[in-house]
């Protein structure tokens, strides 16, 4: 039986096992629309904006351990989703990103969607291709799967002129196998451990996969053995952590924290992480967060097996495993709220094996060492730096994980950007339960103002308020058919935090915080 282009492409994603795809099309893409009512299989999740759909394919991936699809329509709404591609791209995120474009015999014609769309995809993909014919469509969507899911992990855009998918001439093709990590050279192994041994102040900086709860457990063999500490970089996609797991700190995002926490290291080591930089340029301020005289030793790179080297460095220290600290959950806070407050009535409160999204920005700086001790459960980070991606990638996580509740701790700045992942939530009765943390202020840029050595006056501050009018994320969340309660004290925050985990479906909590 003949199929188009379109059909070939559903058919070898599905063969690939790849079967969901997050979208937002148009209409050069409307015979792959038509291709996922011909053939079943592909689970279709709407989003009502391109960020929207890849910052969603970005939580969906961390957490199934495989790519999703994405259907974008033609540069620009490519150029919608960008910023959370971006965040996906720093988190070695798996995902196949189809994008529509015109036709090939109408591209000349230069119509008003006609973008550079290839030179667009690559800024943030680690492999672009644009399909020629329909016949080779099949056999380019099973090189994107098979790029997309090489460790560490890439986005593979694939450009798809209308006329290759609506043209007959299909061919499904055959998944391509995926190429197996190795572990790293036997030589680095050794360089670290001789290093280790010389018992000078050492950290261990962890990224990526060995930010999982195994490769983790083999870290803190090795640092109990040497004397070495463990941090994790300041941005992480996804760590296993909680009761009965190993704690590990982050290099904090303000500079001077970060400067302060590797102060009198001789030597950093990398485990699938990069030299610990700051954010950004200040004054007078290093660029790199270590000591000038510190060497830096790669034991890793993205692309090793991350447990498997770790295993291998401990193996050659003899380094005995050793048992998680005992701790408490603690008991939850009440009164006013602040950041330690929330800290404490999360590690109370969590479900056992949540999912935490967190975009919670200033504020939320001292959640993550607050709940070391909570139940076990994933903590998600945006990675990337552009603000945005948490209501999203919660909405991706509860796709891939529909029996584990997704707790978004959500800055309400940020929030703005991609608030239509909420119609989405509803849409799809996912189990996500939102806190907005509304300060009513861009309060991370008040402190930049300060690290630049700005003197900020009433124009300068307005700009940082989003105040006047206040927004109303009870209304908001309603409106897209969320239910939602605000919450002005700790006491408030726990009853409707329980109560939303206990309801299937997504909950929005504004707390206002003072």
């Amino acid at each position: 039986m003949s199929m188009n282009g379109a059909e070939s492409l559903v058919h070898t994603l599905l063969a690939a096992g790849i079967d969901t795809c997050f979208a937002n099309p148009g209409t050069s893409e409307m015979h792959f629309v038509a291709a996922l009512d011909r053939v079943s299989g592909m689970r279709c999740v709407l989003g009502l904006f391109e960020g929207v759909v890849t910052g969603a394919a970005d939580g969906y991936a961390r957490m199934a351990g495989k790519p999703a699809a994405t259907l974008l329509h033609c540069g620009p709404g490519l150029a919608n989703g960008v910023a959370n591609l971006h965040n996906g791209r720093r988190a070695f995120t798996m995902i196949v990103n189809c994008v529509g474009d015109q036709a090939t015999y109408h591209r000349p014609l230069d119509a008003p969607l006609t973008a550079d769309t290839e030179s667009l995809a690559r800024v943030v993909s680690g492999w672009v291709r644009t399909a020629t014919h329909a016949a080779t469509v099949g056999q380019d969507a099973a090189m994107a799967a098979q790029a997309a899911q090489t460790t560490p992990g890439t986005i593979a855009t694939l450009i798809l002129p209308s006329d290759t998918c609506w043209d007959d001439g299909g061919v499904v093709a055959t998944p391509l196998p995926i190429p197996t990590a190795q572990a790293a050279e036997p030589g680095l192994v050794a360089t670290a451990a001789r290093i280790l041994r010389r018992g000078e102040k050492t950290v261990i900086v962890l990224g990526n996969a060995a930010l999982r709860a195994a490769p983790l457990a083999t870290a803190h063999a090795i640092a109990a053995a040497t004397g070495a500490a463990l941090m994790a970089q300041t941005s992480n996609a996804r760590i296993e952590r909680g009761e009965g797991r190993h704690a590990i700190d982050r290099i904090p995002y303000p500079i001077d924290q970060a400067i302060a926490s590797l102060a009198g290291v001789k030597h950093v080591i990398l485990v699938g992480a990069e030299k610990p930089v700051g954010f950004f340029a200040y004054p007078n301020k290093p660029g790199y967060m270590f000591p000038e005289d510190a060497q830096v030793h790669v034991l890793a790179r993205m692309e090793h097996d991350l447990a498997a080297t770790l295993i291998a460095l401990a193996d050659t220290l003899e380094a005995k495993p050793v048992a998680p600290p005992s701790g408490t959950r603690g008991e939850k806070a009440t009164g006013a709220i602040t950041s330690e407050a929330l800290g404490r009535s999360l590690s109370a409160l969590l479900p056992d094996n949540a999912i935490v999204v967190d975009e919670s920005v200033s504020f939320g700086r001292g959640l993550y060492p607050g709940t070391h001790h909570a139940a076990p459960h994933d903590w998600l980070q945006l990675t990337g730096g552009a603000i945005g991606n948490g209501l999203p990638m919660a909405t991706g996580a509860a796709v891939a994980c529909p029996d584990r509740r997704v707790i978004t701790l959500q800055a309400d700045g940020s929030a703005m950007y991609t608030v239509q992942a909420l119609w989405t939530q509803a849409r799809e009765r996912l189990n996500v339960t939102t806190i907005i943390l509304a300060n009513r202020k861009y309060a991370i840029l008040l402190g930049e103002l300060a690290n630049v050595g700005a003197n900020p006056g009433r124009v300068a501050l307005d700009m940082m308020d989003l105040g006047n009018p206040d927004l109303d994320w009870v209304k908001l969340a309603g409106g897209m058919g969320v239910a939602a309660a605000q919450a002005t004290t700790m006491d408030q925050l726990n009853t409707l935090f329980e109560q939303a985990n206990r309801t299937p479906g997504p909950f929005l909590i504004e707390l206002l915080i003072p």
